[in-house]
């Protein structure tokens, strides 16, 4: 028995896996947070070099996705392939008021260039309108452009609507086929809440999955946001997130 090797190779191994990461693993780091995180960027002044550092964080944290604007899907879908991370991209993001036809056209591009999941804003004046057809319409535009390559996930924007009117989006969007409601685009006037995040998950029930975005800074947050009903969370704080980390600004960034 070459009882040097065995202490060698074995020192190997440990110092190998250690270096897994280059953050220190603190005793509040919490890997199974990673996959509730769809890792976002999604500012106008976002560069390439911006994508491929969320990507490379995506991948070494394994969140479930990174969510980007329709411009970075190939390049973005390029760095993640065969990560087990998924490429998703916003569609008539932010203001939902593109017409039904552009949001399929731009869902359909998005899909040919990698995109693995969509997250689209509805119309929110026709839904304030109460033209509930066409935001029906709007939905099922998207996901018809989308399924089976890509999930899609529905903003309703919940900071611009009354509790009767979340409720409605809801049901429009379950009725439309898509899998996920989402609260909040980031660029409106506030983000998730719990409540929002009952009331949403007691409309779809268990046939849609509820996604939390906007101001999920902190595990605290996501914690509360799990418990009611929330399973992904639209954040550029996953990191903080899993390291069990509290942002320096508590500024509800997207």
């Amino acid at each position: 028995m070459d009882i040097d090797k065995i202490i060698q190779d074995a020192v190997k191994q440990v110092m190998s896996e250690s270096r897994v990461s280059n953050d220190p693993i603190s005793g509040n780091y919490d890997p199974s947070y990673a996959k509730y995180m769809d890792h976002t960027v999604l500012k106008p002044e976002t560069t390439k070099e911006t994508v491929k550092r969320f990507c490379d964080e995506a991948k070494e944290y394994k969140f479930a996705s990174v969510c980007i604007n329709p411009t970075h899907v190939s390049y973005a879908a390029e760095q993640l392939k065969g990560s087990g991370v998924k490429t998703c991209c916003v569609i008539g993001f932010p203001l939902g008021a593109n017409t039904s036809f552009i949001k399929g056209l731009e869902a359909m591009e998005a899909v040919k260039n990698g995109a693995d999941e969509v997250d689209m804003v509805i119309n929110i004046g026709a839904l304030k309108d109460k033209n509930y057809s066409l935001v029906y319409e709007d939905i099922k535009s998207v996901v018809e452009n989308a399924h089976p390559q890509a999930i899609v996930k529905v903003i309703i924007e919940t900071s611009a609507l009354t509790d009767e009117e979340k409720v409605i989006a809801c049901e429009l969007t379950k009725r439309a086929g898509a899998d996920f409601v989402k609260t909040s685009t980031g660029m409106g006037a506030g983000g998730a809440t719990v409540e929002d995040v009952k009331l949403m998950k007691r409309t779809v029930g268990e046939s849609m999955l509820v996604k939390a975005s906007t101001g999920i800074n902190d595990r605290e947050i996501t914690d509360k946001m799990l418990a009611a009903g929330a399973v992904r969370m639209g954040t550029s704080k996953g990191i903080l997130i899993v390291k069990g980390e509290k942002p320096v600004t508590n500024m509800n960034e997207y």
